[in-house]
């Protein structure tokens, strides 16, 4: 009996592996959906945002909307870089912080709160 104690041990350690893997796979793979989409739902109202003030902003020709158009299009730029295909870019929270640090600098300029909170689950914005 004592012979057997071994190979059942390795037995359920191979089978507990096996399932810890799967499940593993599984929980990564809705995490990295969740996280994705979230991620998403940012840029995409970041963006949102920034064409629809550049449209407002476009006719206007003094100095103040000037800069904050630029600051748009710098926005805009950022945005439309961002690697949304590759998640495994190594600098996406790099860029993904650039991005937010423009926007709220765009806010600033704009003279509007710039703490919003995305919501992924209701899909909407709260401010």
């Amino acid at each position: 009996i004592l012979f057997c104690v071994p190979r059942f041990h390795g037995e359920g350690f191979q089978e507990g592996y096996a399932e810890g893997s799967l499940a593993g796979i599984a929980e990564g793979r809705r995490y990295g959906s969740l996280h994705g989409a979230r991620i998403g739902s940012e840029i995409g109202c970041c963006l949102g945002f920034a064409l629809t003030w550049r449209c407002l902003l476009q006719k206007c020709t003094d100095e103040k909307s000037s800069k904050k158009i630029r600051a748009l299009d710098s926005l805009i730029g950022m945005i439309q870089k961002f690697p949304y295909e590759d998640p495994t870019y190594d600098k996406l929270q790099e860029d993904l912080e650039k991005i937010r640090g423009k926007f709220k600098q765009v806010c600033s300029l704009l003279n509007i709160q710039s703490d919003f909170r995305f919501s992924a689950e209701r899909s909407s914005l709260t401010f």
